[in-house]
């Protein structure tokens, strides 16, 4: 793939000056699934066949899962190669090897203090370097490649996490020494979302995962994406698609910034005719009322009427908040979990409008316009509306996008019913019949 071949003719460079390798280290991160043990194998066998006599030593995050990776994924590969009969395979436990006919060795390094020692090395492999919690690895190949001609240590990993000590200090070497341009001794390569990316997007999926449209495809992206972040793993789903370091992720505020949400706090006033609007949590563990108003000076004013545990209650409210202040429209999203209660609600005299996707596309883009460009709208600081805003997360919809019920972290069930109350109230209201909040909710 283009990103393996930028990779390699870069690292496998050579310096015009000596006619040696330029690089002694190599850094990769790149998230998982992206082809990076092709490349790995790829490179061994170059510096194998092309530059050897050389012995190229691999190890992953234990000698186990080294031997795994080199048996089942990389071992197959040679032997079905037009290589096959070039090389012989020994798998005696302790001393495996790719044995070539020129005499290089291909083989597996054990996560001891002592790797490393013994036979020189030519090439170290570090894969899925997160694993090693301090530089022993290094530490114990380094003298063993000293006297080579062109040694060369590999590091190759996907983003870490608070215990990857040595991996992020390899990381931030790296970049600073890309922002300041220096280009000799090491070479370091990344590719990772921005630390304020949506995660949901498939537009940051692009910027980060190199194989992605190539071997892998954004229909499997993002069935791990809702399943994971379902599932209360959306970290996990940013370090290992991602690449993202978890200690410099935003764990909220990733549509809505903060400020912009916090600068639209207000006491609600007056205003003119409500809609209202209802939603369920896709578990079914609760449920919400909310309502929008216009304020005489134009602006609109947001409120949850309403939050609790279970389902059962929500009918029975509705009712009697549709009896008392007669709204202009009560709404809900015929596909989304409360479209189970609208027949109770239609039995009970209460119209139900059910927006379409086009509208539901609309409402949520309206409510983001509202926050963050005309910013009129206006909300009296709720915890549970804020934790909404602030642990949501967007999906696509269309053309449109709207808030991503299952792979968000928190309940947004407030947010999705505020949404669908200010688009009925652009859609449905009056501009007259004043309102008085307070009595919503007595």
């Amino acid at each position: 793939m283009p990103w393996q071949h930028q990779v390699v003719n870069t690292a496998l460079e050579v310096d015009p000056a000596s006619g040696r390798l330029a690089y002694r280290q190599v850094v990769l991160t790149v998230p998982r699934q992206s082809g990076k043990t092709t490349l790995l194998l790829a490179m061994a066998v170059h510096r194998a066949v092309a530059l050897g006599p050389a012995r190229i030593v691999y190890t992953a995050q234990t000698r186990l899962d080294a031997r795994k990776k080199w048996e089942d994924d990389q071992v197959p590969v040679l032997e079905a190669s037009p290589l096959a009969g070039r090389f012989r395979v020994r798998k005696t436990t302790g001393n495996e090897a790719v044995i070539f006919a020129n005499g290089s060795h291909y083989g597996i390094m054990s996560v001891t203090k002592k790797s490393g020692h013994g036979p020189t090395i030519d090439v170290a492999v570090i894969d899925e370097a997160f694993a090693q919690e301090d530089a022993r690895l290094e530490q114990a190949c380094k003298p063993s490649m000293i006297t080579r001609p062109q040694p060369q240590m590999w590091i190759v990993s996907t983003a870490g996490d608070d215990r990857s000590v040595w991996l992020r200090s390899k990381v931030d070497a790296g970049r600073a020494r890309s922002d300041a341009r220096l280009t000799s001794g090491n070479a370091y390569f990344e590719w990772s979302a921005s630390d304020d990316a949506d995660p949901a997007d498939p537009q940051t999926w692009f910027t980060c995962m190199p194989a992605l449209g190539i071997t892998v495809g954004t229909d499997a992206i993002r069935a791990d994406f809702e399943s994971m972040a379902g599932e209360g793993k959306l970290g996990e789903f940013r370090r290992a698609y991602l690449n993202q370091w978890l200690d410099a992720i935003p764990d909220e505020w990733l549509v809505i910034p903060r400020e912009s949400w916090d600068a639209l706090e207000a006491e609600p006033v007056t205003g003119r005719q409500l809609t209202l609007a209802a939603d369920v949590t896709p578990q079914r563990s609760a449920a919400v009322i909310a309502a929008a108003w216009r304020r005489p000076d134009g602006h609109m004013d947001v409120e949850v009427v309403d939050h609790r545990a279970g389902v059962s209650w929500l009918v029975k409210r509705v009712t009697e908040i549709v009896k008392r202040h007669r709204p202009a429209a009560v709404v809900i999203d015929g596909k989304g979990p409360a479209a189970s209660v609208v027949d109770e609600l239609v039995a009970a005299g209460v119209e139900v409008t059910r927006p379409s996707v086009p509208d539901i596309a609309a409402g949520c883009g309206r409510f983001f316009d509202m926050v963050m460009d005309s910013r009129t709208l206006r909300h009296g600081g709720q915890p549970e509306l804020t934790a909404a805003v602030a642990g949501a997360i967007r999906r696509d919809l269309g053309d449109g996008w709207a808030w991503a019920r299952k792979a968000a972290s928190v309940d947004i069930s407030p947010l999705v019913a505020v949404t669908l109350a200010v688009w009925a109230q652009d859609r449905f209201a009056r501009r007259q019949a004043p309102y008085d909040i307070a009595r919503s909710v007595a």
